[in-house]
């Protein structure tokens, strides 16, 4: 199933890179309606900064470093730990991140004054905050059994998101993501994953209407995702699609970048987004992304 075109490492790098270019993106216009957008920038291609954060040019939000603290947190274990994992995600948010969901923030003081790394249950946590910084599970449980793989997926995001909406949100881009690395075509993704998600949560329907403006509520914000993602043909022109949309546009944007990167790879990413994203960020994504891919060849898959 793998294109011999693309590598694997290719897709890897691409996921990993698309996620944070993704998110540098689109926290630019965050918040913003797609006539907000359409009225400042006609259409929003650049990484410039600014944005409700007042960022600098190529800097990330929460979502690309909350992957990045999960990520250093397994390839540290080599396992998916769930006490390292929320040890990790505390550290983080002493780091004084520049942005921090309601739900993450809970689910984070949750373990500090608990010591356990599951938040309750709540039907009313179905945010993105888990879907936004799966990526290093997809890579890490690439090859792996899907019984473990959504083990592995509950344990990092039980920590700040228990909702069974969010859980097959979250697990549907994993898998998504792993098709992608394996060189799987979109109508083989829709037919798989996506049928599946759409059979056992019909709120996922994404065909209906055109999704803008797409809140952080994970069911908005996958369909904006399902619509950018199977309705484009590149990974420039996904992201831009993704990102004009406005409403949470960083995170609809990661998740996009990292599913549109496993499936074009690196190389298909624009030479500018690469170049004003931050330095530090970019070369943090590519350690990792090639950390998971060395561990995924040595472990035979």
């Amino acid at each position: 199933m793998l294109s011999a075109s693309i590598s694997l490492e290719s897709r890897f790098v691409g996921a990993y890179l698309g996620l944070a270019i993704g998110d540098a993106l689109g926290a630019s216009v965050e918040f913003m309606t797609p006539n907000e957008i359409r009225h400042q920038f006609g259409v929003h291609q650049k990484i410039i900064g600014g944005g409700w954060l007042n960022l600098k040019a190529g800097q990330v939000t929460d979502d690309t470093t909350m992957a990045l603290a999960l990520g250093g947190a397994i390839l540290e274990d080599a396992d998916v730990n769930a006490f390292s994992i929320a040890d990790a995600f505390s550290q983080w948010l002493r780091n004084k991140p520049v942005d921090v969901g309601n739900t993450v923030r809970r689910g984070i003081v949750h373990y500090r004054n608990s010591g356990q790394p599951v938040s309750p249950e709540n039907e009313y946590d179905a945010g993105n905050g888990a879907c936004m910084r799966c990526l290093p599970i997809a890579l890490h449980t690439f090859g792996q059994a899907r019984e473990d793989v959504q083990m592995a997926s509950r344990l990092q995001a039980h920590i700040t998101h228990h909702n069974k909406v969010s859980d097959a949100g979250t697990e549907c881009i994993i898998f998504l993501v792993q098709m992608a690395l394996q060189g799987a075509t979109k109508p083989q993704m829709l037919a798989g994953p996506v049928a599946e998600l759409l059979l056992n949560y019909p709120c996922y329907v994404f065909r209906d209407k055109k999704c803008d403006n797409p809140s952080a509520y994970i069911v908005d914000t996958l369909r904006a995702v399902f619509q950018s993602i199977f309705d484009t043909d590149d990974f420039e022109t996904c992201l831009i699609d993704v990102v004009n949309r406005g409403g949470d546009a960083d995170t609809t944007g990661t998740i996009a970048g990292m599913l549109a990167g496993g499936l074009y790879g690196v190389e298909a990413i624009p030479a500018a987004w690469l170049k004003s994203l931050n330095s530090d960020i970019r070369a943090a994504c590519e350690y990792q992304a090639r950390e998971f891919y060395a561990r995924s060849e040595a472990n035979g898959t």
